[in-house]
């Protein structure tokens, strides 16, 4: 029986079961297919497949399986490696969009080199790496060194080659709701400003309705906080009192001494006051 393994990534890997569902037409392979598929959804006559099984019926194809072909997931090929199986493993690869990256490909191709595994690149060769693997001897299981590897693929999944959009989701994040309080703040003075009130008025109630907005999308959004919110909520309004201070200077200095347009002023000094909020909300409140 062959066992295939696509892990639990939350990227469809239906390249690899459509190479399979080919060999078995072309009768490359013989053996019955069982594929454990995670998130890909695929169906076909020649393969048993499902999403998840509960870990003892898991365990017990592992052990039935005489060949188990898997995606690139350090996990999935350690865990056959410890029960003896020969593996035939194939990388995920991010121009078809099956991941990130293509740090897979890497880990598969050390692999094969030290002799653990087989890798599977060009995929219209799957019958031949099959065969190959009738007489392949795989290279011993060695704990230390495959935890290394392991080590080694999250340092690289999770630091050195992460998405950028991952790696800088934070700033991302806080630039765009920082946008959008800046916003929030403009039309809410622009807005008291036209019902009369003054200056001071009009900048302090635009001031409170930003900080409370601020002070939600940070917590839920940007810093992703699960503490106290009651007790944040207070560090959050009194620490931003300090803006408070600083915007109301800066707005009098643009608007009476060098006579710049008030809603031009208002850009101004949110976009100063996003800066310093940021190291305020970083390393004071929601610092983890």
């Amino acid at each position: 029986m062959i066992l295939v393994l696509l892990g639990t990534q939350d990227k469809d890997f239906p390249r690899l079961l459509e190479a399979i569902d080919k060999a078995i037409d072309e009768g490359s392979i013989q053996d019955k297919v069982m594929v454990q598929a995670g998130q890909t959804k695929y169906t076909s006559s020649n393969m048993e497949i499902f999403d998840l099984l509960p870990a003892p019926e898991f365990e017990k194809l592992m052990n039935e399986a005489d060949l188990i072909i898997t995606h690139g997931g350090a996990g999935s090929i350690i865990g056959s490696l410890k029960r003896g199986k020969k593996v035939i493993a194939a990388a995920r690869l991010s121009k078809y969009k099956e991941h990130h990256n293509d740090h897979q490909r890497q880990i598969v191709g050390e692999l094969a080199k030290e002799g653990y595994i087989l890798e599977l690149r060009d995929f219209q060769k799957l019958g031949k790496v099959i065969e190959k693997s009738k007489t392949f001897k795989p290279r011993k299981f060695e704990s230390n060194t495959l935890n290394m590897i392991h080590l080694l693929d999250q340092y690289i999944e999770e630091t050195n080659h992460t998405a950028w959009f991952h790696k800088y989701h934070e700033i991302i994040s806080y630039l765009f709701f920082g946008f959008c309080t800046t916003l929030l703040n403009v039309l809410v003075f622009y807005c008291m400003r036209l019902l009369g009130l003054s200056l001071y008025l009009s900048n302090g109630i635009s001031w409170i309705v930003s900080v409370l907005f601020a002070f939600l999308v940070n917590k839920k959004y940007v810093f992703g906080s699960k503490k106290n919110p009651s007790r944040e909520c207070i560090s959050f309004i009194s620490l931003r009192l300090i803006s408070l201070i600083v915007d109301m200077g800066l707005m009098i200095f643009f608007t009476q001494v060098l006579s710049v347009q008030e809603i031009l002023s208002k850009i101004i000094v949110n976009i100063f006051v996003i800066i310093v909020n940021y190291i305020i909300s970083k390393f004071m409140i929601f610092k983890k």
